[in-house]
């Protein structure tokens, strides 16, 4: 189930946070709950997808440790687990609403597909793990009953494509030569091509969020101009996570990067507080 990967869930709470509910006790409870759904929605994925793999990830040599691949946990079993789970996930979302049970429904079925089939399929796969994100966004806010930014979706979609072609290009060195065998849509990249994506990604992600702090609707949402000067948080966060990908062979999941590398972690939490502080403090 990967809890440790549910991290990528805190995406849920944008919604929340941005907007302008933090301070509402009833739409934290309601985001604390879509959090819960998406967890288990991953995890229901997760199974889903080391059942699919499990040949393929018994040459990978860290996948090949995991339960299934390993052989500790049957297929049968795993098997019972991903549906009974889904369906808990399923039924969890519609007692939230209907809008949010139609986003978790898609979460499952687009993220299900790329388990099966889209995974393999050049580019079609990176944006895939991005589209998922944004559901997460979308989720959490349609939860909560807020109007999400168009600016704030489409900065998610784009860090989150940083993210995968990040994890791409990790995967593509670690396995070298083995990469075609292990996902055959490795072999279609190369540590160039991903570079050369993973360049244009970053410089729009970063102009993206600028402008999101500047924007009028910004700005006259929070009454505050002052998300501006949150700009340098990203800024050493993505330039941190290309120096690991570059310079330390990391960037193969994100997840275990932001726990593992403390200056990420702080970079993160920092970001969090001054947003958080911005957005709701006695200034406004």
């Amino acid at each position: 189930m990967r809890p440790r990967q549910w991290t990528k869930n805190l995406f849920v709470f944008a919604g929340l946070i941005f907007g302008d509910k933090l301070t509402d006790p009833r739409s934290g409870a309601i985001a604390l709950a879509a959090f819960g759904v998406f967890c288990l929605l991953s995890s229901t994925v997760y199974l889903i997808n080391d059942i699919r793999d499990r040949e393929a990830d018994q040459l990978h040599p860290v996948k090949s440790r995991r339960p299934i691949a390993s052989g500790a946990l049957p297929v049968g079993i795993a098997t019972v687990a991903a549906v009974a789970i889904g369906a808990a996930a399923l039924g969890g979302a519609f007692f939230i609403g209907r809008a949010f049970f139609g986003i978790s429904a898609l979460y499952l079925a687009l993220l299900g597909a790329y388990s099966f089939s889209l995974k393999h399929v050049v580019i079609l796969d990176v944006l895939t793990l991005a589209s998922g994100f944004v559901l997460r966004d979308a989720g959490g806010a349609l939860a909560v009953h807020v109007a999400f930014s168009h600016w704030l979706l489409l900065l998610m979609m784009l860090g989150a494509l940083f993210l995968a072609l990040s994890k791409r290009r990790a995967e593509l060195v670690s396995l070298a030569d083995d990469a075609g065998t292990h996902r055959p849509s490795l072999a279609e990249y190369s540590p160039y091509l991903l570079d050369q994506m993973i360049s244009v990604v970053t410089a729009s992600t970063l102009l993206a969020y600028a402008f999101y702090t500047i924007n009028e609707e910004t700005r006259a949402k929070f009454g505050t101009d002052l998300l501006l000067y949150t700009v340098p948080f990203p800024l050493y966060g993505i330039f941190r996570y290309l120096y690991l990908v570059h310079r330390k062979d990391g960037g193969g999941n994100p997840s275990d990067t932001l726990w593992e590398d403390r200056p990420t972690l702080v970079c993160v939490a920092l970001w969090g507080a001054t947003v958080i502080a911005i957005l709701y403090g006695p200034w406004r």
